[in-house]
């Protein structure tokens, strides 16, 4: 079979998808390798207007179907999400199915893969912007907790469509925020503190009518004891709905970098999170947080008692003993292939949790879960 060259079609590339080809330019150097996470529309112009990929007889290279992936489908997710925001704050009427197909983009990864899925928050700290990364990631925390706590489809579909959009309004300055390096003060603490209020506006305008996910939204930076915004709400005028959200964004906030602050440990978040529950958060919503993630969340960095260093893939029979690979034997050396630990067991108990930079670690999701991580 001859290969021929072809342009690359505008129809085949999706913001937040990964790239199926090596992108060649005119001149036939590499623009971009395989497996890329498109990140903007801007790209897909660049892509369109220099691109070029090897082509089978004509045959259509994006008709081949890869197998499904948890990671894939959740960087998907991210992508539609910019375009269903961009949506809801221009007023546009097909933004509410835009935003329909970002929450099933969710519940089709957790249902693939709930590890991965939950990996994904510790592990996908790349893969595009903040706002939008850090969106998806608390709608994957909430949908695991609405599922746990036998929401109905309705409510688990409230859950998710106000984690997804909590932040609507902050669209415009979320990556500003995330790149300063001084605490927030003057008008921008304003326009934080306002900011529920204006997302409920902008949904309602947009054509959202799910009264459960709207006060979601404007609800989810309240807390139990009153002190929090934009209403000063108390425990028992917070819906369910923000306080399942209001969990779930508290904890991907804090185990993600940020440019003025390191991630926090996981184990660490959740502990703070618990500490609080006698005054800003609901004690018993906190608990199915923790009973849900463990203590030792997937995708953690740890250190065993044998001197091994690895990463936390699923859970185990209880939240302190979760089960482990392996990647670097007691003596610091890369191991050839990861090695299964079951940390129940004395040998391979876990001493300690490391973070990223002291874990030292590089691999592919794909090679600690299989195909429901590949890019």
């Amino acid at each position: 079979m001859t290969l021929r060259i072809r342009r690359l079609g505008v129809s085949e590339l999706v913001v937040g998808q990964t790239l199926r080809w090596d992108v060649h330019g005119e001149s036939g150097g590499l623009l971009v390798k395989k497996g890329h996470v498109i990140a903007s529309d801007s790209q897909i112009e660049l892509l369109v207007e220099r691109g070029f990929v090897e082509d089978d007889d004509g045959l259509v290279a994006h008709n081949y179907q890869e197998p499904p992936s948890a990671l894939r489908t959740l960087n998907l997710a991210r992508g539609q999400l910019w375009l269903a925001l961009e949506g809801v704050a221009a007023g546009r009427a097909d933004a509410c199915a835009g935003l329909d197909g970002v929450a099933a983009l969710v519940v089709a990864a957790v249902e693939l893969d709930q590890d991965v899925a939950l990996a994904c928050i510790l592990l996908n700290q790349d893969a595009g912007e903040y706002g939008l990364r850090h969106s998806v990631d608390t709608a994957v925390v909430a949908l695991v907790m609405a599922r746990a706590l036998k929401r109905t489809a309705a409510e688990t579909a409230s859950v998710l469509l106000a984690a997804l959009t909590m932040n609507v309004a902050m669209l415009a300055q979320h990556d500003r925020f995330q790149h300063t390096a001084e605490p927030l003060a003057g008008p921008d603490l304003a326009y934080i503190r306002r900011h529920p209020q204006e997302g409920v506006a902008l949904l309602r305008a947009a054509g959202v009518a799910d009264e459960d996910a709207l006060a979601g939204v404007l609800q989810h930076h309240e807390n139990e004891d009153g002190s929090g915004y934009p209403q000063g709400k108390t425990s028992l005028q917070i819906c369910a709905t923000a306080k399942i959200v209001m969990l779930a964004d508290r904890y991907c906030a804090r185990v993600s970098a940020r440019s003025y602050r390191k991630a926090m440990l996981p184990n660490a978040a959740l502990r703070d999170i618990l500490l609080e529950g006698k005054e800003t958060v609901d004690a018993q919503l906190a608990s199915v947080l923790l009973r849900e993630l463990g203590i030792y969340p997937i995708g953690t960095f740890v250190k065993l008692l044998s001197g091994e260093i690895g990463v936390v893939t699923r859970k185990g029979l209880n939240s302190t003993t979760p089960h482990v690979l392996s990647l670097v034997n007691p003596w610091g050396s890369k191991l050839d292939v990861p090695l299964r630990r079951d940390t129940k067991s004395e040998r391979h108990a876990i001493r300690e949790v490391l973070g990223a930079e002291q874990a030292a670690l590089q691999f592919r999701l794909d090679q600690l879960w299989g195909r429901s991580a590949s890019l």
